[in-house]
């Protein structure tokens, strides 16, 4: 299968496992605040299919969702997220990309970058949001949304995410993994 539809396809599932993967939280806005199920196929397309594919779900899926669920409320969290989620997906699948190698190592440095980032995004786009409608987005509200009610979801990330890329390249499904570079001696 050519690398563009096996890409193309990858981002279908990993954009359907999105709109579903929140009815096991069940339907419960506190449980899906907490476990952040949108963002874990959100992650694994930009890491597996690449950095535009990865911004692409992860713009379209918050927007669609509600589209499809009504979940999440469109103003302000859904348009949020979907900034969010996009600077997951591009973050993530553009350092793992450009990693020198692509390892563990580099799988990890990558998904933290792109949460510190993508969290970073959430704030931005919620204090100009909320700016528009007259409200305030205080620092506490911040921290609360974006880290402190997020840590069992940024604990089952940080531990699925890396299984997950390790059990499908041990599969031979999909390749995660760049060789070491040849040792190219230097010229004087």
């Amino acid at each position: 299968m050519k690398q563009t539809t096996k890409n193309i396809t990858l981002a279908a599932v990993f954009f359907a496992l999105g709109i579903i993967l929140p009815f096991f939280t069940g339907q419960i806005p506190r449980f899906g605040n907490m476990l952040l199920p949108m963002h874990i196929p959100v992650f694994l397309c930009g890491l597996i299919c690449g950095w535009k594919y990865g911004m692409g779900v992860g713009f379209l899926l918050p927007l669609v969702r509600f589209m499809l669920i009504g979940m999440p409320p469109l103003f302000p969290t859904g348009i949020a997220m979907a900034f969010e989620l996009a600077c997951y997906g591009l973050v993530a699948g553009l350092l793992y990309e450009n990693s020198r190698w692509q390892c563990i190592i580099a799988l990890y440095r990558s998904i933290v970058a792109a949460m510190l980032a993508g969290r970073i995004v959430w704030g931005i786009a919620q204090i100009l949001l909320l700016g528009l409608s007259g409200s305030v987005f205080t620092w506490q509200m911040f921290l609360a949304g974006a880290f402190l009610n997020a840590i069992p979801g940024i604990i089952i990330q940080l531990i699925l995410i890396p299984a997950v890329m390790v059990a499908l390249n041990r599969t031979g499904l999909v390749r995660f993994k760049k060789s070491h570079p040849a040792q190219v001696p230097m010229g004087d």
